[in-house]
């Protein structure tokens, strides 16, 4: 099931969406649900508490807008598809600053709405399954293709992902070993450390370099094994001849 958002302050957008979406669902048969939400803050409060998969997301509103907000969401759901929708196209080039998946000029109409839909729908069936975390403040959910890696400092997660980002949570390494392990191309290299080994650049006794140049270490009594994993990883899933 596709689960949506919808914030706007205009009422009679949040109803056009609404109807939108009821029109998609019956024409295409598709396993959707949505919430309506006429501020920002609403919406927030409301992701603490719900996971979604797409964010239909007014730029423009009083208060905190839809560019503040989607920063906002940035810091805790990286997976979420942002469609921004408004009535100037002044803020396409700050929109991709927060990852946004799409960018519409009102009105919303079957025409420009229902093909990002259908692809949304078409990615979602392929994706991997996000890591759902429930943490004192609320959801964070992180999708497990951008990791490079993981570090356990204490009872701190370092969350390395691919542009440079790290995300910190309170839990044990435990907890994510049977998430991250049962996947391909995740390998336990240390005690410490679980690499997304789709992100090694350079693999030697001492240590892995990964392709945001960061060095992650590697057991001496572990390096055998993860050598012939990255291997076998490499001719199998990346066809090294």
């Amino acid at each position: 099931m596709l689960k949506i958002a919808i914030c706007d302050d205009n009422v009679q957008e949040l109803s056009r969406i609404s109807g939108l979406l009821n029109q998609y669902k019956a024409e295409k048969n598709a396993v959707l649900k949505y919430d309506a939400f006429g501020a920002a803050i609403e919406l927030l409060e409301a992701m603490k508490r719900q996971a979604y998969d797409v964010l239909i997301l007014d730029v423009l509103m009083p208060g905190m807008d839809g560019l503040a907000a989607a920063h906002e969401i940035r810091g805790f759901d990286s997976a979420i598809k942002i469609i921004f929708l408004t009535s100037s196209p002044d803020f396409a080039v700050e929109s991709y600053a927060v990852n946004a998946h799409y960018y519409l000029l009102k009105p919303a109409t079957t025409d420009k709405l229902f093909p990002i839909l259908d692809r949304i729908f078409l990615e979602n069936n392929k994706k991997s399954d996000f890591l759902n975390i429930m943490q004192p403040s609320g959801l964070i959910r992180l999708h497990p293709g951008r990791i490079e890696f993981l570090e356990v400092c204490g009872k701190r997660l370092m969350f390395y992902f691919d542009d440079g980002s790290v995300r910190e949570i309170r839990g044990s390494i435990s907890a994510f070993e049977d998430k991250l392990l049962c996947r391909d191309n995740f390998i336990k290299v240390h005690r410490s450390f679980i690499v997304n080994m789709e992100n090694i650049q350079s693999l030697n006794i001492r240590d892995i370099t990964t392709y945001t140049g960061k060095s992650v270490p590697v057991s001496r009594l572990l390096y055998n094994q993860v050598k012939e994993s990255y291997m076998n990883f490499l001719f199998l899933v990346k066809g090294v001849v």
